[in-house]
C-alpha cells in the first residue's frame, strides 16, 4: 500500500474509530499543528536575519494591513471552529465532525480555518515586517496544506461522506470564496 493510501486510512479509522480515541488524538493533532504553524513563522525570521533582509516598513499602513489581516483571519478560524463545535466535532482532521458542514464560513470555502490561518500569516508579516514570511513561507505554507488537502484529506472525505462531499466540492471553493 502507499504512503499516500497509509495516510488516507489513518484518518478514516481515526475518523470512523470510538470517540475515546478521537478525544486522545484530538489534543496531540492541534500540538502537530500549532508546531508547524510556529515553526514556519520562526524559520521566517531566521530567514530575515541570516539573509539580513530589511524590515518590511510602510510605515502607519503596515500595522493597519496586520491587524486587517489578522482580525479577518482571528474571525475566520473562530467562525469555522464554531460551526464544528455545532456539531460534535474539531478541527483536528483525527476528530472531525461526523457529517459534513456547509453552513457558515463552510458555505464559501472548503477549508475556512485555514483562510483564517493563511490571513493570519500575512497580518503576522506585515506586523513583524518579515519579507520571507509574506513572500516565501506563506506561500510555501499554502502550497504544503493545498498539496495535503488533495492527496489526502479530500479523499479521506469523499471515502467517509461520500457523494455529499463530493457535490459540496465541486461546488465550493477551496480557500478563497467566489466574489
Amino acid at each position: 500500500m502507499s504512503i499516500q493510501k497509509n495516510w488516507i486510512s489513518f484518518f478514516y479509522n481515526s475518523a470512523t474509530g470510538s470517540k475515546k480515541l478521537r478525544t486522545l488524538l484530538t489534543p496531540v493533532g492541534l500540538l502537530i499543528f500549532g508546531t508547524f504553524v510556529s515553526l514556519f513563522v520562526l524559520a521566517a525570521i531566521y530567514c530575515d536575519n541570516i539573509l539580513n533582509l530589511p524590515k518590511l516598513s510602510l510605515g502607519i499602513w503596515s500595522l493597519i494591513i496586520s491587524i486587517l489581516l489578522s482580525v479577518f483571519g482571528l474571525f475566520y478560524i473562530i467562525w469555522s471552529i464554531i460551526h464544528f463545535l455545532k456539531v460534535k466535532g474539531t478541527p483536528v482532521p483525527l476528530n472531525p465532525p461526523p457529517e459534513l458542514v456547509c453552513v457558515g464560513p463552510y458555505a464559501y470555502t472548503r477549508n475556512p480555518m485555514l483562510t483564517g490561518v493563511f490571513s493570519l500569516f500575512f497580518g503576522i508579516g506585515f506586523w513583524i515586517g518579515s519579507f520571507s514570511l509574506i513572500l516565501i513561507f506563506t506561500p510555501i505554507f499554502i502550497l504544503l496544506n493545498t498539496l495535503e488537502l488533495k492527496k489526502i484529506e479530500e479523499p479521506e472525505l469523499e471515502k467517509r461522506l461520500g457523494e455529499d462531499y463530493v457535490i459540496y466540492k465541486k461546488q465550493t471553493p477551496m480557500f478563497f470564496p467566489r466574489l
